[in-house]
């Protein structure tokens, strides 16, 4: 599949990443030419475009015409919001999706068919799950997710722990 990123931050830089090593094509847009250094010296450099991901013309360099996926993962809703919508209206990408830190305004957005991702919402259930759990973790929960692997977990069951 063919997938254009607009931010190459800690999440759009590791994204890039992983779908490079699955065999997908993925470019990557970014306003600061040095956020390209998160990538690995092996990702293709042609596949990068400097410049403004909610500028026509920048999304045209980028091939958004021919992307199956956008996912807009830069540090700013408005902006994620913003190039969202117009590679879904403008571009006619079938499959977009953006990151948005405010869940009100996620809820907003879902509720508008805008596919996204709260790492805010994300973080919290988290926290809940962890906290609420009676689970035993055969590792650090944050080495396992801070490792890309979802949390260990074994259920915690009272008899089995009484006869240790």
């Amino acid at each position: 599949m063919r997938f254009v990123i607009l931010g190459c931050g800690r999440v759009g830089a590791a994204l890039a990443q992983m779908l490079t090593s699955e065999g997908h094509s993925v470019t990557v847009i970014d306003m600061n030419s040095d956020a390209f250094g998160r990538l690995s010296p092996d990702f293709p450099r042609g596949n990068l475009v400097l410049g403004d991901g909610t500028d026509e013309d920048v999304l045209r360099r980028a091939g958004l015409e021919e992307a199956d996926a956008f996912v807009a993962a830069t540090n700013g809703d408005n902006r994620n919001i913003l190039a969202a919508q117009i590679a879904r209206h403008i571009f006619g990408v079938k499959r977009v999706m953006c990151r948005i830190y405010d869940p009100i305004r996620q809820e907003t957005y879902n509720a508008m068919g805008l596919e996204s991702i709260s790492p805010t919402i994300v973080g919290a259930k988290l926290f809940r799950d962890a906290l609420l759990n009676p689970i035993v973790r055969t590792s650090s929960p944050t080495h396992s997710i801070a490792q890309g692997k979802s949390v260990p977990v074994t259920r915690y069951e009272p008899e089995r722990a009484a006869q240790r």
